[in-house]
């Protein structure tokens, strides 16, 4: 299991990393008169996706979840698909991307990278990780409970999202 503690540890830092470009970009949008949308989701959001890396690391460990290889490396190649397109995200929306919603009044919408394809890809890449990462040492409990709630918590952070940019953006 150290190896997989190492991977979560990674998906951890990887976290952190977003956090700090999110507080960077937040800072420009809010300069651009930004405004925040959906404050009282956030801290959800952060609980959910904490309580996902606490718990890739706990039900292995409680429950002595093996290693399925024929699960596991699959699992593992979602987990880094999910990331490279989070990091396509990040690199196309630029200065806009946030962990917050903060929409900038007038902004156009982006249509390049995955945005040519989806509405919300970011939220592709979470849904990928947050049902691959448990997977890969077979925490079926954890990618069950997680997913379900991701799934609660996506259908309001979207609609407060498409709210926002309706109310925002030109069409």
């Amino acid at each position: 299991m150290p190896w997989y503690t190492l991977l979560v540890l990674a998906v951890g830092a990887e976290r952190v990393a977003e956090l700090a470009v999110a507080r960077r970009n937040a800072a420009w949008t809010l300069a651009r008169a930004g405004v925040e949308h959906g404050r009282g989701h956030y801290p959800v959001m952060v609980a959910l996706h904490t309580g996902l890396l606490v718990c890739c690391l706990a039900e292995p460990l409680l429950a002595h979840r093996p290693f399925l290889p024929a699960l596991g490396w699959p699992m593992l190649a979602f987990v880094v698909l999910a990331q490279a397109l989070r990091w396509w995200c990040i690199r196309t929306l630029g200065p806009y991307w946030n962990t917050r919603v903060i929409v900038v009044p007038g902004a156009r919408l982006v249509g390049t990278g995955p945005y040519r394809f989806l509405r919300h890809p970011n939220y592709v890449a979470v849904v990928v990780e947050i049902a691959a990462l448990p997977l890969v040492h077979s925490a079926w409990l954890t990618a069950t409970v997680f997913t379900v709630a991701n799934a609660l918590l996506l259908a309001v952070r979207i609609r407060c999202e498409n709210t926002a940019l309706a109310a925002a953006v030109p069409a």
